[in-house]
């Protein structure tokens, strides 16, 4: 008898953002705030960027320490550079 084998599938990748969920945590965040309609596609976006970055700055961080695991002092080390950055 031959074993059978099993392919693992896949998960997909959602390739929508929850527009639902985003509109509702901001109003119960922010109720006095008014957005146009694709204002919170355009907060997901920045928060997709922001993790973008924060990985990648992470990344260099772990490099620079010679360790091959991102650990929790790298992604903070990371954090306060980009927010340093972002205020500008």
């Amino acid at each position: 008898m031959a074993l059978s084998t099993r392919v693992a599938q896949k998960k997909q990748i959602r390739r929508k953002a929850p527009r639902g969920f985003l509109r509702r945590l901001l109003k119960r965040q922010k109720p006095h705030l008014r957005l146009e309609k694709s204002g919170d596609l355009l907060m997901h976006l920045n928060c997709l960027l922001f993790v973008h970055r924060l990985a990648e700055e992470s990344r260099i961080n772990a490099c620079e320490n010679k360790c091959g695991v991102i650990k929790n002092e790298h992604v903070l080390a990371a954090a306060k550079v980009i927010l340093k950055k972002s205020r500008g």
